[in-house]
């Protein structure tokens, strides 16, 4: 089984990181950061996660990747699978998703590696 990298990351932070399967998840999922009592939380807190997981259409992405990953898995040269999970400043909506889809594959017998690229830099002013 395909040992699998997540990486979460904003893209005002930088270009994406060079992945198998890139989500994101700017324009289709609601932003925690429009909330000011959530803005300087990150998607490693409760009230983030439940904010993001209660955003239609993110647990099918979810499920869909989760999907995606089997398919890549099943091909007759792959080791490893890098996914990018990206938001505008990679605080909120990748970290959650990031963390989502790792714990859903390691139920799969995934080996699963997250890296939080943007977390810890400052809150995007916009």
């Amino acid at each position: 089984m395909a040992a699998v990298t997540v990486v979460s990351f904003g893209f005002l932070h930088g270009p994406a990181p060079e992945a198998d399967v890139l989500l994101d998840l700017r324009r289709a999922f609601r932003d925690p950061h429009v909330n000011p009592r959530m803005r300087e939380m990150t998607g490693r807190e409760r009230r983030v996660r439940r904010a993001v997981l209660g955003t239609r259409g993110v647990r099918h992405l979810l499920r869909a990747t989760v999907r995606q990953v089997a398919a890549y898995s099943c091909g007759p040269s792959v080791d490893r699978i890098v996914i990018g999970a990206g938001c505008a400043g990679g605080r909120h909506r990748s970290v959650v998703v990031a963390e989502q889809l790792a714990r859903r594959l390691r139920r799969r017998g995934h080996t699963v590696t997250v890296q939080h690229r943007d977390i810890r830099r400052p809150v995007v002013q916009r």
